[in-house]
């Protein structure tokens, strides 16, 4: 049987869940994903999970924090002045906005603290730091293309 390899493009029905059970993504109710292993499409740990996987195999993986979204980095966590919000805005922790940097790139922050002066703001990715669990599905490999070379 054929076993999902770098270069194949594959299709996976997946469940994503944190450690305590509590469900982040799944592709239940819709397509499956499709990628490409090994092209950076989806996190490390993901393509190594299915990796050597056959159609219609099914399989658990554990996917430690350096090969999902990485650690929490403190630098992403900053400080913003309350003055700075709009005048009709209530900020409140959870809330998720948008950020620019100052060269047009914007970037999703979330209220992690609200202090006297300032809102403390969380630029990591809302899984960095945390081991994701994916229950996974191969349903379909597509081979890498073949190059044809002419004389």
């Amino acid at each position: 049987m054929q076993q999902a390899k770098k270069g194949d493009k594959v299709k996976v029905h997946y469940h994503g869940k944190l450690t305590n059970g509590n469900t982040f993504d799944s592709s239940e109710g819709r397509e499956p994903l499709e990628f490409e292993i090994g092209s950076g499409m989806v996190i490390a740990g993901f393509d190594d999970g299915v990796t050597g996987m056959v159609i219609g195999e099914k399989r658990t993986v554990n996917i430690p924090a350096d090969q999902a979204y990485g650690p929490k980095q403190e630098e992403m966590i900053m400080e913003f002045p309350k003055d700075r919000f709009p005048a009709d805005m209530v900020p409140e922790v959870g809330m998720q906005l948008n950020m620019s940097n100052g060269s047009g790139q914007n970037f999703p922050v979330v209220i992690v603290e609200i202090k006297e002066a300032v809102v403390v703001l969380d630029a990591n990715h809302p899984l960095a730091g945390e081991e994701l669990v994916f229950d996974l599905e191969l349903v379909s490999i597509d081979g890498p293309k073949s190059i044809i070379i002419t004389p």
